[in-house]
């Protein structure tokens, strides 16, 4: 199976690693300036016991010319609508789109560009950040990544595709309900990031101070209740362990949102907080949480644009 990988930041970059490493026939698109670094430094990780520097087949947008079995879309969402005019030579009549972002918008654009037909859901959970140096660091173990045809169930090529990656060694599974699993990871990033985000800290900050243990629970409510009504109710289970995470005294748990937002960097505001809170207001949910998180970061950033 040819593959694509576009994009080689903290998620893409590091199963498209994990692929390179088995021996699979990988591709990463990726922008100029990422090719310098990845030439003169190599693809590198790090954290978590994993230490190594692999050399990576690269490709710009300008040298794409070939269809790909299998391309992996995984930058941010700022980026789609450029990454996937790039991509658009990769794909052929036979080729499948897995794109890896939080939300759910990204499908419609993707739906629009290549027709829903060579486009699969997915979801990746995967702790992962890029440090200065551009170097991927894996800071915990979690790393999975599911698939699944839009209308549900499995098929053929899904299957065929989870065997390439699980053959890989990335924990990979082909969802019932795809769409469903893309709700319930959207509720799970909202909830997580209006925490650390619109408190300032990290999980264990904020339910070190009088009345932080209860905002936690308190954006999960209207984030499960959003996903609901879009016909996409999310689990007990589910709720159980995002209650946990987000209430845990001393967590250094924190979303690649809030490490944006702290560093000064731009932030997928709109696709992961606007899209969600415009569905609310469509379903008539009331969501007054999100909304100030949204609004706090569509400040945040106002700031940054302005800087630049």
């Amino acid at each position: 199976m040819k593959i694509l990988v576009v994009g080689a930041g903290a998620t893409g970059g590091y199963f498209g690693a994990l692929l390179a490493r088995a021996g699979r026939d990988v591709t990463f698109l990726v922008r100029p300036r990422r090719a310098a670094a990845l030439r003169e430094r190599g693809l590198r990780l790090t954290g978590s016991g994993e230490d190594e520097v692999l050399t990576p087949r690269l490709v710009t947008a300008d040298e794409l010319a070939e269809p790909y079995d299998l391309v992996l879309l995984s930058v941010k969402s700022t980026a789609l609508e450029q990454a996937v005019e790039d991509l658009a030579p990769a794909v052929g009549p036979d080729t499948a789109i897995v794109p890896l972002l939080n939300g759910i918008r990204h499908l419609d654009v993707l739906n629009a560009r290549f027709g829903k037909e060579r486009v699969l859901g997915g979801v990746a959970k995967v702790i992962t950040t890029l440090n200065e140096e551009g170097d991927i660091v894996r800071l915990a173990p979690l790393a999975v990544l599911a698939l699944g045809e839009q209308d549900g169930g499995a098929s053929p090529r899904t299957e065929e595709i989870r065997a390439v990656l699980a053959g890989a060694g990335i924990d990979a599974s082909v969802s019932p309900d795809i769409l469903a699993s893309m709700w319930h990871k959207w509720v799970f990033i909202t909830t997580l990031s209006t925490v650390t985000c619109l408190m300032r800290g990290e999980v264990g900050d904020v339910n070190a101070v009088p009345g932080g243990s209860g905002i936690g629970p308190a954006v999960l409510a209207e984030g499960a209740a959003v996903s609901a009504a879009a016909g996409f109710p999310v689990p007990e289970s589910e709720q159980a362990l995002t209650t946990s995470l987000v209430t845990q005294a001393g967590s250094t748990f924190a979303s690649s949102m809030y490490r944006d937002v702290v560093s000064g960097f731009p932030t997928e505001v709109e696709h992961v907080f606007g899209d969600l809170t415009a569905r609310a207001r469509a379903l008539s949910v009331p969501t007054p949480l999100l909304d100030l998180a949204t609004l706090h970061l569509r400040v945040h950033q106002h700031r940054v644009g302005a800087k630049r």
